[in-house]
């Protein structure tokens, strides 16, 4: 990394922390007035804690000396005023994923969760879940040895599987612990959600920080950033027309937050394949992945699994078929790994498989035993109240407030 490297690297970092703001609009604009300051606090909480954590052992764990390709070691709190700059800005930019990966999880369970339990949980996911992973594909970008799933081809540029799916497979194996916000599934719950205005500006601010997410890893200031850039915002302007269109076809209107997730879900999915694939292949893989968005939010209702926001259509829907897509359409000398296509998609497979058990499999058995010590679950008491009110101690002038209507 020379000086311009360093630059472009820390400018990403920047705009990819700047998605923590268009997350917490997002979540609290999609979630009720009662509960929004909790969902507000979570996004910041969680990524400091994930940077605490991340750096403590999470960083060792996904770039440490590798063991057997599996996990890293030897990085334990490492003290980046002794270490270059270049590897105290691949650390920085590093941290930003993980806080993103770990935000996924608030918003698909907002609304029922005590905080200190959400607090557990995002110990758990960047201390563990995440890092070990991210070394399984990533392990290498920092000069280290590849790890096993990279050995074997697998590409996942900027984390439709890494960040996206693992936060969106912990999030779902929360979900089915904690179970359903009261009323939801009887049509008693408001799911419109409180500020859709606020939340839009959530997802614009998404897509500006998605620029540093994809451009930046690169992790050099080089002539594949300006199309990679021009990819992320193809494919996430197609995802929402996608989503939009699908949604106003089957329901003759336009559904808001639909379009919303199908931006999302256009951007998770180019992420992964965004600097191997032409222009018009990101558009086409920005409109499948809009899509499978709105065909994932019908899955989870007819399921009753209550995702307050969409995440897990967006992260785990978008993030494997983006994941799948780079070996559909990836070019095979970009991807440099030396197999056919029909190998390249098997890997791609393979990695959706291996990272679902683990994300899944690993997030399901810890939470399931935190939650027999610590429930994660508010009372039903406290879930009426608010979490504003009973894990905050806080109430919004206009929590309660009937509206006036005039007889004019």
């Amino acid at each position: 990394m020379n000086s311009l490297d360093i630059l472009w690297v820390v400018i990403c970092c920047a705009l990819v922390f700047l998605m923590q703001a268009g997350f917490l609009c997002l979540e609290s604009g999609l979630t009720r007035t009662k509960n929004s300051i909790n969902v507000a606090i979570k996004n910041l909480a969680d990524f400091c804690l994930t940077t605490i954590v991340f750096w403590a052992v999470g960083y060792s764990l996904m770039f440490g000396t590798s063991q057997l390709g599996v996990w890293g070691r030897g990085l334990v709190f490492p003290d980046f005023s002794e270490i270059s700059a270049q590897e105290t800005t691949f650390f920085l930019f590093q941290v930003m994923f993980c806080g993103a990966t770990v935000t996924i999880i608030s918003g698909a369970v907002a609304e029922r969760l005590q905080f200190g339990g959400y607090l557990i949980v995002a110990l758990l996911v960047s201390g563990l879940v995440y890092p070990v992973a991210g070394h399984w594909a990533w392990s290498s970008l920092n000069g280290g040895e590849p790890g096993f799933l990279a050995r074997y081809g697998f590409v996942d540029f900027a984390g439709s599987s890494v960040v996206h799916s693992v936060g969106g497979w912990s999030a779902l194996a929360l979900l089915i612990i904690v179970g359903p916000r009261l009323g939801r599934f009887d049509g008693s719950i408001m799911t419109a959600g409180s500020n859709l205005p606020i939340a839009t500006l959530g997802v614009l601010l998404l897509f500006v920080g998605w620029l540093g997410f994809n451009g930046g890893s690169t992790l050099a200031m080089n002539e594949d950033v300006p199309s990679i850039l021009v990819n992320t915002v193809i494919a996430g302007s197609a995802g929402a027309l996608a989503a939009g269109g699908l949604g106003y076809a089957v329901n003759n209107n336009l559904n808001v937050t639909q379009f919303m997730n199908g931006t999302l879900g256009g951007l998770v999915a180019v992420t992964a394949n965004c600097f191997a694939v032409t222009t018009p292949v990101a558009a086409l893989i920005g409109i499948v992945g809009g899509m499978i968005v709105v065909f994932a939010e019908k899955l989870l209702e007819r399921l009753e699994l209550d995702d307050a926001v969409g995440a897990i259509p967006v992260h785990l829907a978008a993030g494997i078929w983006g994941t799948v897509a780079t070996g559909l359409y990836g070019n095979l000398d970009i991807l440099g790994t030396g197999l056919s296509r029909l190998e390249q998609v098997g890997i791609q497979l393979i990695g959706v498989f291996v990272y679902g058990a683990w994300a899944f499999g690993v997030s399901y058995v810890l939470f399931s035993l935190v939650d027999r010590v610590l429930p994660f679950r508010v009372s039903e008491e406290h879930e009426l109240m608010g979490l504003n009110l009973s894990e905050h101690g806080i109430r919004q002038e206009t929590e309660g407030v009937t509206p006036v209507t005039s007889n004019s």
